[in-house]
């Protein structure tokens, strides 16, 4: 029986952190089990808001790339490949811009808010704003049946279909129309108790050292509202031990739990546990990822094969899409 096919990517803007292990990676790894996986360094994507430092993009491609399979994503099973280095994807985002009208854009609540968030960037460009036809364009090339994504990139999905269909009403039917495949949202919040992320400054990477782990788990806000030592806490609003409820044996959590709750346990030692077992849970990862960086070569490999694996799957839905928008190849 054919497995379904679903498509995602990850933009080179940085390193990875604990949110995008929670909330995306450790997913993708799951369903690498039940469907026909291709995932992608979403480069030109990245493009879109840091076109003026793109030395950042090159940095990280490969470093996320060691991340993905250092987690357990499998390059024989899923495939991997870098969006620039794959022309039809800009092709395909063409023609899908001939025919995406303006006003389907304008509205996408995603463009809308990080427009209010991020003021320290110039992003009133055709490239940012056109970012969900290149989206578009990078999953219907593979004709996926599904996107695994969170809330906020819902919209995009939605705008995909959209595209879908305007281009199969117009041209005939090329092109399945995806599912959205929400993926759960991570609990783990940033140092500060926001979202983590990069721009915000609060996150913990996978490549921490060892120092800076200490450093960041030390700045974590705990229960607000936990002004002593002597103070009874709540771990249900307690964001180091939400960290503990993953990387945590269960017995061990129970009684953080409950001593928390009693003020038998302050902050700082329930901090002091929560960096051991965060290091210990994360050692793995940074093993096989010290493995991989010691064979670039290898990983420089994996991905020229998965270049070409997916480049043989868009050369062929160009030569439809041409014949069918009535181009000639």
């Amino acid at each position: 029986m054919t497995r379904k096919r679903i498509v995602s990517g990850m933009r080179p803007t940085g390193r990875i952190h604990l949110g995008h292990l929670h909330g995306a990676l450790f997913n993708w790894k799951r369903l690498q089990d039940e469907y026909e996986c291709f995932y992608f360094i979403a480069d030109w994507h990245a493009l879109t808001s840091e076109y003026a430092q793109p030395h950042i993009i090159g940095e990280t491609v490969y470093d996320i790339v060691i991340d993905w399979i250092s987690i357990g994503l499998d390059p024989e099973i899923s495939t991997f490949f870098i969006q620039s280095q794959l022309k039809e994807h800009a092709e395909l985002h063409l023609i899908f811009s001939m025919i995406t009208p303006l006003p389907w854009l304008e509205r996408n609540p995603t463009y809308k808010e990080q427009l209010r968030e991020l003021t320290q960037k110039n992003l009133y460009t055709y490239g940012f704003l056109g970012y969900p036809i290149l989206q578009a364009a990078d999953i219907l090339m593979y004709k996926a049946n599904g996107v695994p994504v969170g809330e906020d990139q819902a919209p995009h999905v939605e705008l995909t279909r959209e595209i879908a269909r305007r281009f199969n009403h117009l041209y005939g039917e090329v092109f399945p129309i995806p599912d959205v495949l929400l993926t759960p949202t991570s609990k783990l919040l940033g140092i500060d108790r926001r979202k983590m992320s990069k721009s915000y400054g609060n996150a913990i990477y996978l490549t921490d050292s060892a120092e800076e782990i200490v450093k960041k788990v030390g700045e974590m806000i705990t229960d607000p509202q936990r002004a002593r030592r002597k103070d009874p806490g709540d771990p249900d609003i307690c964001n180091v031990f939400s960290y503990h409820e993953i990387y945590t044996d269960p017995e061990t959590v129970q009684r953080i739990n409950g001593e928390c709750r009693s003020a038998k346990i302050g902050c700082v030692d329930c901090k002091k546990m929560m960096i051991s077992s965060l290091k210990r849970g994360l050692e793995p990862l940074r093993a096989k990822r010290r493995e991989l960086v010691a064979d670039m070569e290898k990983v420089q490999e994996i991905v020229a094969e998965g270049n070409n694996r997916a480049r043989a799957i868009c050369r062929e839905t160009m030569g439809e899409v041409r014949e069918a928008v009535g181009l000639r190849s």
